[in-house]
């Protein structure tokens, strides 16, 4: 039976990759760190309560929940802080993987120091990648188009494009990749996958303020051609499950996105008439001078995450993903459209 480790199951990302996995190869244990503290609703649609202590791991003092799933096969869930490095390193080298599915990570903006962005993303990616090349597994790490910057330094922003760290998360991305490109060489089986800002149900994310903020009439939509370049959620979750399923070239790395960008004009006015039956309103739109002297005031303020919101609605930002399509394409995949299938983030926003 092949043996799956996966983390990140209570975000969008790793909640959706779960279910289709476990939907597609029936043949499959699965073991998912999640934080100590989660509340078993954020993934009790995988399980129901089984009780059971894993003796393999109990020197690691890290509780363990057996829980059985709908289905033959169990999924057992781990509660692990990815920060706590001595106690993922014990429970890693007593337990046995053939892939590890690493999507957990702090991403940008959220309150914590950067101690802890570092040991999230970067040394927790550095135990894996130990993990991985000691046991001969395979390595499937969910990065971000953020390795390149919220802005590009070129369009489309393709493999030879240079990283940009212009925030600490997007550092610790750059660096985690570091540490597995290098293993690559050192012969760890590893894939990277960088999705952009992905929008689907259940995320709260840019997409889904979008939707807010254009409903209530006070997004700042910019006098200017935008383009931008967002990610079904579907596309993603079709990108890790066939790395899961698959067999593959070590070092593969690919950004995932819709087939093509939008123009941020054309996303508004097609979210406002989804909600409103009319394109935005002309009144709303806003001189580019306002968001590159909000830029300026949030470069002085060092405020990382609102120079990226500036940013992210001012400028355009698209990527390559012909690498990602061609793959797909060819497992009979179709691409999807930003507009009209941007709908199911309007239709979550009207749900609630």
């Amino acid at each position: 039976m092949h043996k799956l480790l996966i983390t990140g199951i209570t975000g969008l990302v790793g909640r959706n990759v779960l279910r289709t996995i476990l939907d597609k190869i029936p043949d499959l244990s699965v073991t998912a760190i999640v934080r100590p503290g989660t509340k078993p609703s954020r993934y009790a649609e995988f399980a129901v309560q089984q009780p059971g202590m894993d003796p393999a791991i109990s020197q690691s003092h890290a509780p363990v929940i057996n829980y059985g799933l709908h289905s033959p096969n169990p999924i057992r869930v781990v509660e692990i802080d990815l920060a706590d490095i001595v106690s993922l390193k014990d429970f890693l080298f007593t337990n046995d993987f053939n892939t590890v599915l690493h999507i957990g990570a702090i991403r940008g903006g959220r309150k914590f120091p950067k101690s802890i962005y570092l040991k999230s993303n970067v040394y927790a990616t550095e135990q894996m990648v130990e993990y991985c090349l000691a046991k001969e597994a395979r390595l499937i790490f969910c990065s971000s188009v953020g390795v390149f910057g919220a802005i590009p330094n070129e369009l489309p922003a393709n493999l030879l494009t240079e990283k940009n760290p212009d925030n600490y998360y997007h550092y610790t991305k750059i660096e985690a990749e570091r540490t597995i490109n290098k293993a690559v060489l050192y012969g760890l089986q590893a894939a990277i996958v960088r999705p952009s800002i992905t929008y689907g149900t259940g995320d709260y994310g840019f997409p889904y303020q979008l939707v807010k903020m254009v409903n209530h009439h006070y997004f700042p939509l910019i006098n200017k051609r935008i383009w931008i370049h967002l990610c079904h959620i579907d596309g993603l979750v079709k990108a890790l499950s066939y790395l899961v399923e698959k067999q593959w070239e070590s070092g593969i790395t690919f950004a995932v996105a819709d087939r093509e960008p939008v123009q941020l004009k054309s996303l508004v006015d097609f979210i406002s008439r989804q909600l409103q039956g009319k394109n935005y309103p002309s009144s709303l739109v806003i001189d580019r001078r306002f968001f590159s002297f909000g830029e300026k005031i949030a470069r002085m303020m060092h405020n990382e995450l609102w120079i990226s919101r500036f940013e992210l609605i001012s400028k355009s930002w698209f990527y390559d993903v012909s690498t990602f399509h061609e793959l797909l394409e060819k497992e009979g995949y179709l691409p999807h459209f930003t507009i009209p299938e941007f709908k199911i983030t309007i239709e979550d926003y009207q749900k609630r």
